[in-house]
């Protein structure tokens, strides 16, 4: 929703945003939102699944079973294999959408279109190829809210996530965003590098990219500002908890405000830092992370404060992974398409990269968008 706000003269027309729509609908437009609840915002929560695709494929078989040391090893090890064998054989898929299209085409070679009956009572909604795209009020808050769809796959491929669809600009960590679902790809693609390490999420929101992450590293602190926030954050890992190796690895959901200079320590917080927490995080930390945060110019300026600050206070070197979307705005005063957000980024980057202390060296490379995509969203070329 854009309103339009005129000043004294034509010069000073301005556009104020009011309301920002979620990435969910775009990647999954056949697919229904169940809403659960209302937050304390008043804002409609709702429920999605959200499936790994490399269960869709056959890659375990009984004999790479027996070698592999761990179930988990297994599957990342033929998430790999599949990838590579996509990058050998690029008629793969090609091969798959020209039987694809033989399969629509009538005895004459007419390509046979599917259309939703006018009067669909008389059938059952599953028979029909279409779902309808609404979403579901339920009566009562459950876990299992996609019980029918729970039933075609197991759990081990299936994120349940809490989210908006539609918040103010100040609440869009509330909702879920490519750039999310772009590092949890990465993360999965090179599970190995990950393995046994102790994360940092900076602008967790609802908790996804920290959940992906979960699955391998020994300790993750998936980080925000916001009680509701934090809140969701958290319930997001209890309905995942399945997907973590118990006893071995750990997803902590703690507040850290980029505009404070120290770790929330009050007893009164509910997501308040231990001092153990925060020896545990200096010490032993190697891997920070944010999805998706650089949309505000002084939120940039913030974060990578927070960043240097707390780069500064490690024991280890680290690693920090950054992703982004590049968002296309019209600007009266370019009079043309612009990316600000992303150009503000990209020159603090780039401070950073130059910052010459004599403490901190900071190194950028950019990431090659050819790895595996296990989620289900748009890669698109902003990314």
């Amino acid at each position: 929703m854009v309103e339009a706000t005129e000043k004294e003269t034509m010069d000073d027309l301005t556009f104020k945003s009011d309301t920002v729509l979620s990435d969910v609908h775009l990647y999954r437009p056949n697919k229904r939102h169940l809403m659960v609840r209302l937050n304390a915002a008043g804002q409609p929560v709702f429920l999605s699944h959200f499936k790994l695709l490399w269960n869709t494929y056959n890659w375990v078989s009984e004999k790479n079973a027996k070698e592999a040391t761990t179930e988990k090893e297994q599957q990342y090890k033929h998430r790999g294999e599949l990838c590579d064998e996509d990058k050998n054989n690029p008629k793969n898929e090609r091969e798959l959408n020209i039987k694809g299209l033989e399969a629509l085409l009538d005895d004459d070679g007419d390509l046979e279109v599917v259309r939703r009956p006018q009067d669909a009572s008389d059938l059952e909604e599953k028979d029909l190829l279409r779902d309808r795209v609404c979403p579901v009020i339920l009566v009562r808050e459950e876990d299992d809210a996609f019980e029918d769809e729970e039933q075609e796959h197991t759990c081990s491929d299936v994120i349940k996530i809490e989210h908006t669809m539609a918040t103010p600009l100040e609440d869009v960590g509330k909702q879920v965003w490519r750039g999310a679902f772009l590092l949890a790809d990465y993360i999965l693609s090179k599970w190995d590098i990950f393995r046994c390490c102790t994360v940092l999420e900076l602008g967790g929101g609802t908790g996804i990219t920290s959940i992906i992450m979960g699955t391998v590293a020994k300790r993750v602190y998936c980080t925000d500002v916001g009680e509701d926030l934090l809140a969701m954050c958290e319930r997001n890992v209890a309905l995942n908890k399945h997907l973590i190796e118990q006893g071995s690895n750990e997803i902590k959901v703690k507040e850290l405000d980029w505009m404070q200079a120290d770790f929330c320590t009050d007893p009164e917080a509910p997501y308040r830092w231990s001092e153990a927490e925060i020896a545990d995080l200096h010490d032993h930390c190697t891997v920070v992370m944010a999805a998706d945060v650089f949309y505000d110019d002084d939120l940039t300026d913030a974060l990578f404060r927070t960043l240097y600050r707390i780069t500064h206070n490690l024991k280890n070197s680290c690693a920090v992974y950054l992703s982004i979307e590049k968002r296309l705005n019209f600007t009266l005063r370019h009079m043309d398409v612009t990316c600000e957000a992303y150009n503000h980024f990209r020159n603090t980057l780039n401070d950073l990269e130059n910052l010459q202390d004599g403490k901190m060296k900071y190194t950028v490379e950019p990431i090659k968008l050819d790895f595996c995509q296990f989620l289900i969203y748009e890669r698109t070329e902003q990314l």
